[in-house]
C-alpha cells in the first residue's frame, strides 16, 4: 500500500517509460491501439487506460497488472472491504463519483481509499488536504467502486444542509412557496428522503413523531432499520409537503388518510402509496415504494422449488377453478398472482384484475382498481368484470363474505379466479373460506389449489461464506428433515449488503394441491388436523421443511427461516 508521497517519487521515475508504452510492452494493446488512443487523447483529453477500456481495447484487469506493478498498489476486492461511514463522508459524492475514488478506512493517523486510476496525483493531494491525513490507496474495479458508491452515498451530507436551511429560515416554513416550490428546503428534503430509501432498496419509509425528533426507519428486505433522525419543528412542514403531493386535505389531521404520487429517481419512475395515522405523539406517515421499472419476477424468480413450479405450471393451464395464495402483509402474495398473470398467454385469454391498489400496471391485461367514492368495491367491481367474458380473473383480496360468494360463483361458471387472502398456511386457507361463509361443498367444487407464503432474507452471495451450523440449528434441521444436517452459510457482511450479510429476498411456499381425498375432506367438514395428515401423506411440503431444503442448498439460514415461520402451525 503507497503514500501518495512515495507515488509521486514513482510517477517521476517513470517519466522515461510511459504506461502506454508499458502497455504495448506486456502486448496488452497493440502500437495502432495506443496510436488511436493518444490522438483521442489529444484531442478530447481525459485518462489514456481509460479512453483504451472505453474503446474496447484494453480490460480493466489488464490495465490494472500493469498500474500494479508500476505502483506496488494492491488489487483489493471491494465486496470484501468493511466500509466505514466516517470514511465516506470525508469526500463528497460528486468528487468520489468522477474521480472513481472511495475512502474506505478512516484511523487518527491515515485514511484508506480505493482508486481505479491512482495515476492521477492531484486527486490525492486534494483528499489529503481535506482529511489532513496520510493516504493508504488500493486499486479496485471502477464497476466496483460505482456499485459501492452508490449503496454508500445516500445524500445524507444534503439532507443535512437541507435541514439546516428550514431550521433557520423560521419566518417562511408555513408558507405556501415553501411546501410547492420545487426548490426549497423542505421539497429538497422529502426528495432526498426518498432517493436515499430507493437507493437502499427499501420497500417502505417510515416517519414516525417521537417526544423530541422525528425517526426515520426503512423497511429494507422486509426488516425495519432506522436510518436517521430529523428535527421535531421541521415534521409539521415535512408532513404538509407529503400530503399535497399525494393529493390529501393537509388540514384533516385526525382521520386516516390514503393517497398517492409519482416521483422521478435516478431516472426511473417511483410510484409511492402514502398512508397516515394518527399517534398519541401526532400523526405518523408511511410511504410505500413501488418502482414501475422492476422486472417482476416469473415463477421461477419466486424461489420455488423445481417440483412445485411444475406442479404450477400444470394448475395454471385450468380454464375453470380457484386458486389462492395466502399469508400475512408483506409476504409477496401480490408478487405471485402477478407472477401467475405472466405466465398465462395474454395473447389467447381476457384476463381482468380489480386490486387495491393497482401495483404494477401491464400491457395486454385489463386493471381495475377499487374506488370506494365511485362505488367500485371487490365485490362490485368483480360482478362488472363478470360481464366483461373474462378467462381469467384476479382479485387482489377476498376480504369479505360478499367477494368470497362471488369469487366463487365466477369460478363455478367457467372463470380461473386468482386471488390473495389472508391466512397463517395452506390449510387455514379453506377454513378462512369457511369463516366467510362458503359452504364446503362450494369449496370442495371449486378449490384447485392453495398456495401459503413468506418471503426470508437471501445471503448475499457477495460476502457468502461456509460456517457450521449451530448445536441447535441443526436440532431444528434434523428433527424436521430427519437427515442429517448440512453445512451451513452466513453472509459474513461487505459493503454490498451494508454489512447486513444478507441481500434480496425469495419466498417459502406450501403448495396444497386440492387432490379427490382432500376434495372428499372438505366435503365431510374434516378437521384441520385430518386435512394436514391426507395433504402431507400425498407429498405437501410445510412452510419450514420447504426453508429448510433452501438452508440446504445455501440460499438462507435456519435463523431466517424460523423467523418467518415460528408463529406458523408446523
Amino acid at each position: 500500500m503507497q503514500t501518495e508521497l512515495e507515488l509521486n517519487d514513482l510517477k517521476r521515475n517513470l517519466e522515461r517509460k510511459k504506461i502506454g508504452d508499458l502497455l504495448v510492452d506486456n502486448q496488452l494493446i497493440s502500437q495502432e491501439d495506443l496510436k488511436s488512443a493518444l490522438s483521442f487523447q489529444q484531442k478530447n483529453g481525459g485518462r489514456l487506460g481509460e479512453i483504451l477500456i472505453n474503446q474496447g481495447k484494453l480490460s480493466w484487469e489488464g490495465l490494472s497488472s500493469v498500474l500494479k506493478h508500476i505502483y506496488k498498489i494492491p488489487i483489493i476486492n471491494l465486496s470484501e472491504q468493511a466500509i466505514q461511514l466516517e470514511a465516506v463522508r470525508i469526500i463528497s459524492e460528486a468528487f468520489a463519483r468522477k474521480n472513481l475514488i472511495l475512502p474506505i478506512k478512516v484511523t487518527d493517523e491515515s485514511l484508506t481509499i480505493a482508486m481505479a486510476y491512482p495515476d492521477d496525483i492531484r486527486n490525492i493531494q486534494e483528499i489529503r488536504a481535506i482529511s489532513k491525513k496520510r493516504i493508504l490507496i488500493n486499486l479496485a474495479m471502477p464497476k466496483e467502486i460505482e456499485r459501492v458508491i452508490n449503496l454508500w452515498y445516500k445524500s445524507d451530507s444534503e439532507i443535512e444542509k437541507q435541514i439546516n436551511e428550514i431550521l433557520v429560515d423560521e419566518e417562511s416554513k408555513g408558507s405556501d412557496r415553501v411546501l410547492v416550490d420545487e426548490n426549497t428546503p423542505i421539497v429538497n428534503t422529502v426528495n432526498m428522503t426518498i432517493k436515499k430509501g430507493v437507493q437502499s432498496r427499501a420497500s417502505d419509509i417510515h416517519f414516525e413523531p417521537q417526544d423530541d425528533i422525528l425517526r426515520v426507519r426503512f423497511r429494507i428486505d422486509g426488516i425495519l432499520s432506522d436510518m436517521f433522525s430529523l428535527p421535531l419543528s421541521i415534521y409539521p412542514s415535512l408532513l404538509s409537503r407529503i400530503k399535497i403531493m399525494a393529493g390529501m386535505d393537509i388540514a384533516e389531521k385526525r382521520r386516516p388518510q390514503d393517497g398517492k404520487f409519482a416521483i422521478a429517481v435516478d431516472k426511473k419512475e417511483i410510484d409511492i402509496r402514502v398512508a397516515t395515522l394518527s399517534t398519541a405523539r401526532g400523526e405518523r406517515i408511511t410511504l410505500r415504494i413501488l418502482d414501475k421499472s422492476m422486472n417482476l419476477y416469473g415463477l421461477e424468480g419466486l424461489g420455488l422449488l423445481p417440483n412445485m413450479q411444475g406442479q404450477l405450471q400444470d394448475i395454471l393451464k385450468s380454464s375453470f377453478g380457484m386458486v389462492l395464495v395466502g399469508g400475512p402483509t408483506g409476504s409477496g402474495k401480490t408478487t405471485s398472482l402477478y407472477s401467475f398473470i405472466n405466465h398465462l398467454d395474454k395473447n389467447a385469454l381476457n384476463i381482468i384484475t380489480i386490486e387495491d391498489p393497482i401495483e404494477y400496471t401491464f400491457s395486454k391485461i385489463s386493471q381495475t382498481q377499487v374506488n370506494p367514492k365511485a362505488d367500485i368495491t371487490y365485490a362490485s367491481g368483480l360482478r362488472a368484470i363478470l360481464r366483461s367474458d373474462p378467462d381469467v380473473v384476479l382479485i387482489g383480496e377476498v376480504r369479505d363474505q360478499e367477494t368470497a360468494k362471488i369469487a366463487v360463483q365466477s369460478a363455478l361458471t367457467g372463470h380461473l379466479l386468482l386471488a390473495s387472502i389472508h391466512a397463517n398456511d395452506a390449510i387455514s386457507i379453506i377454513f378462512r373460506l369457511i369463516d366467510l361463509g362458503i359452504d364446503p361443498f362450494l369449496i370442495s367444487s371449486t378449490l384447485i389449489a392453495v398456495v401459503s407464503q413468506r418471503m426470508t432474507r437471501a445471503i448475499c452471495n457477495y460476502c457468502k461464506k461456509e460456517k457450521p451450523l449451530t448445536a441447535e440449528e441443526k436440532a431444528i434441521y434434523e428433527e424436521e428433515m430427519k437427515e442429517e444436517a448440512p453445512v451451513g452459510y452466513i453472509g459474513t457482511g461487505c459493503s454490498f449488503c451494508a454489512h447486513t450479510g444478507f441481500l434480496g429476498r425469495t419466498g417459502i411456499f406450501e403448495l396444497l394441491v386440492i387432490t379427490e381425498d382432500i376434495r372428499n375432506a372438505i366435503h365431510k367438514n374434516a378437521s384441520y388436523d385430518e386435512i394436514k395428515k391426507i395433504a402431507i401423506k400425498q407429498g405437501m411440503n410445510s412452510l419450514k421443511r420447504d426453508g429448510l431444503l433452501k438452508v440446504k442448498s445455501g440460499v438462507t439460514t435456519v435463523t431466517e427461516i424460523m423467523r418467518c415461520v415460528h408463529s406458523v402451525s408446523i
